[in-house]
């Protein structure tokens, strides 16, 4: 598509600046011939017995109209050339300013064409990849916002099928019955508190100290040893003396109790699950691994995002709302540290790691 030129577009200012260009060499070029080049051949001719009168109409009748030709071929040359410069460099500038505004206007699929100099070029693919980036963040927005919308209206909907059965007299107003609507009462709760630690939400944090690893790792242990008794899960701990990380203490603390909290969850009845202290490579590393199913390779790299479950059938009834794992990677990352998982030979293990 050919693009016209505008009155203030780039590709009409190109042009107009090389003809104030030629303009102005020819200024210069019409003072030299005319004054300087003048006087020369006036002296010339003088020198050659021709009277000065006579010397000024030769060079007037021989120089002049060449150099109005000459400045007239010049002119239109430099109005071809501008305007072949102009539309290179306006043509791809337009279009990718077509390509924002569309994408201002919502539209993630605009690409701009990669063409023109270099530079421009350059501006083309940021764009393109900034555009690719958006259309992910949004995709990965409306998946959020399904699955929260789907979180919340699982416990939403116990609670009104009780309310309905109450307020109909199908079931009687007893402890057992107040008990489960409290049990949704405090889903939703958690999942409220979840979002808002995801949303950094939370304005009043503690300041980073210094703690002892192990600890917090043997005390998260015993916390959660009824739990895995309750489940006959063998617990076994490996746990080297004397890591100081500098952290957040409860945020740190809710790391390890969710990494165990997830163990539990997919462990099967009488499984193993086996916790991690050591340090490696000038940081701390935690691994808390448990039997069972494993992951598929294919799924490893979602586990930490919000709402993802690698299976979809085990999720509400495990009591999970699955943004523990994308808790543990926000704290991690804010704490300068990383994450990772692993699972293989019936074996899934996830670890982070901290500077020490």
């Amino acid at each position: 598509m050919k693009l016209p030129m505008r009155p203030d577009g780039i590709a009409t200012r190109i042009v107009i600046a090389s003809l104030a260009v030629v303009a102005v060499v020819l200024l210069v070029l019409a003072f030299g011939v005319m004054q300087v080049g003048a006087k020369a051949f006036a002296d010339l001719m003088a020198a050659a017995g021709e009277s000065a009168e006579h010397a000024g109409e030769m060079f007037t009748t021989s120089v002049t109209g060449v150099f109005i030709v000459a400045a007239l071929v010049a002119a239109a040359v430099a109005l071809l050339l501008g305007s072949m410069l102009a539309r290179r460099i306006a043509r791809p500038i337009e279009r990718l300013a077509d390509a924002a505004q569309r994408t201002a206007e919502g539209d993630l699929r605009a690409t701009a064409p990669v063409e023109g100099p270099a530079e421009v070029r350059a501006l083309a693919n940021a764009f393109n990849v900034m555009v690719d980036r958006l259309a992910e963040q949004d995709a990965v927005r409306r998946e959020f916002v399904v699955n929260a919308s789907h979180e919340l209206r699982t416990p939403l909907t116990n609670l009104q099928g009780y309310l309905e059965a109450l307020r109909d007299g199908v079931l009687p107003p007893d402890p057992a019955t107040f008990d489960s609507l409290r049990e949704e009462v405090d889903r939703l709760t958690r999942l409220a508190s979840s979002l808002d630690l995801l949303a950094g939400a939370d304005d009043e944090r503690p300041m980073p100290e210094d703690l002892d690893l192990g600890a917090l790792v043997r005390s998260s242990l015993e916390l959660t040893g009824p739990s895995f008794a309750r489940r006959s899960i063998g617990v076994s701990s490996s746990i080297a003396p004397g890591i100081v990380v500098h952290a957040r203490s409860d945020e740190l603390a809710q790391v390890i109790s969710n990494l165990l909290q997830n163990a539990i969850r997919y462990t099967p009845a009488g499984g193993s699950v086996r916790a991690e202290v050591a340090r490696e490579d000038g940081h701390a590393m935690v691994r808390v691994a448990n039997s069972g199913s494993e992951i598929p390779a294919e799924d490893l790299p979602r586990v930490w995002e919000r709402f993802f479950r690698v299976e979809r059938s085990r999720d509400r009834a495990s009591g999970g709302a699955g943004i523990g794992l994308a808790i543990v990677k926000r704290l991690v990352d804010e704490a300068g540290g990383r994450v990772g998982a692993a699972s293989e030979a019936g074996t899934t293990t996830f670890w982070f790691s901290l500077p020490t």
